[in-house]
């Protein structure tokens, strides 16, 4: 079966979580959020990902971005899901949204040099969807596209660049790895105003 039961259920789950109860935006514009964990899900499933993994992008950003009075943890996508979708998505979630965004950002690419090859795979494959629409939206908005963001362009742009070199230092052959040349090349001549 290709459209197995388990994915079914994330993507109830993933919609009950960021359409249903909180009804999230992509930042700064009138697009469902919903579509961001379904694209990294079918950007997974397009590169041969096996079913946890598909599961775990669908679910990927459910335990970070959840509203108090419907909380989302580890330990819930475990009785759901399974160990292995949970311990995923857990090891891509931000934990620590108290710090300034240059802690926060600096920690998670600390973080990733210690992923497994399924985490840098989930992380590539998160990447792979936010980088790919800052490049759309700069072509269609320009420079404003950056006022969606919580640091400005150049910290922005070098933290992605950052990302992408760190996944690729730690794993040159990743499914990923034309796209996040392609990618890192159009963030460059971004950042350089061209």
């Amino acid at each position: 079966m290709i459209f197995t039961y388990k994915v079914q259920r994330a993507i109830r789950f993933s919609t009950k979580t960021h359409e249903v109860y909180q009804k999230q935006k992509r930042k700064g514009k009138d697009i469902p959020y919903i579509t961001h964990p379904l694209t990294v899900g079918l950007i997974l499933a397009r590169a041969g990902a096996h079913e946890d993994l598909i599961v775990a992008g669908i679910l990927h950003d459910t335990i970070e971005d959840c509203p108090p009075e419907k909380k989302v943890t580890r330990e819930m996508l475990e009785e759901r899901f399974g160990a292995n979708v949970a311990s995923l998505v857990a090891s891509v979630s931000e934990t620590t949204k108290g710090l300034s965004w240059d802690e926060r950002k600096k920690e998670a690419r600390e973080h990733i040099k210690t992923f497994s090859r399924d985490s840098l795979l989930l992380k590539a494959a998160d990447i792979v969807a936010n980088t790919t629409d800052i490049v759309i939206d700069h072509i269609c908005d320009g420079d404003t596209v950056f006022e969606r963001f919580n640091a400005p362009k150049e910290k922005t742009i070098a933290h992605y660049r950052a990302v992408i070199a760190l996944i690729i230092e730690r794993w040159p052959d990743i499914p990923f790895a034309d796209d996040f040349r392609d990618i890192d090349e159009k963030l460059r001549t971004i950042g350089e105003g061209a």
